[in-house]
């Protein structure tokens, strides 16, 4: 299960009127500790910033699980709130889960969550749908050292 920290870059930044501006921008990083997130950021960040960067900060997310879209440039959060049936109380019960859905608009994030939520045989319904500023999203790095070949 991915374990999704949110940093945040600050760094400055050329406007497009050619003014340089000193902006912080978050991004997700797939990672096993808050400091393995601030190296995975700074390695991933280190060719698109010229100039000095650093990160501001690191905090661990609520995020359960990302539907990506490459086309799309934006994310959105979306909150879905599972409903389940308690056996003996017979009560509904409902349990909420945050899904990051990349998409170019709200309509988009919609269409693509329910696209990622085809053959989820639990009953759901969406809480709510916003906007965040994240700018990227970097998965963990799987593998290690690549075995030498025998000679």
């Amino acid at each position: 299960m991915a374990n999704w920290f949110e940093c945040k870059v600050r760094y400055d930044k050329m406007m497009e009127n050619g003014v340089v501006k000193k902006v912080t921008e978050p991004y997700m990083v797939d990672a096993l500790s808050f400091t393995e997130a601030e190296a995975r950021i700074t390695e991933e960040q280190t060719p698109f910033i010229s100039g000095e960067f650093s990160v501001s900060a690191v905090k661990r997310t609520k995020i359960s699980e990302i539907f990506r879209d490459d086309s799309a440039d934006r994310w959105y959060l979306v909150k879905v709130a599972f409903i389940t049936i308690d056996e003996k109380t017979a009560a509904e019960k409902k349990s909420v889960s945050q899904i990051l859905v990349a998409a170019g608009d709200f309509k988009g994030a919609y269409d693509n969550f329910m696209e990622g939520m085809k053959g989820t045989m639990a009953d759901f319904e969406i809480v709510s749908i916003n906007e965040t500023p994240i700018m990227d999203v970097y998965d963990a790095k799987l593998g290690g050292t690549t075995p030498k070949s025998e000679e």
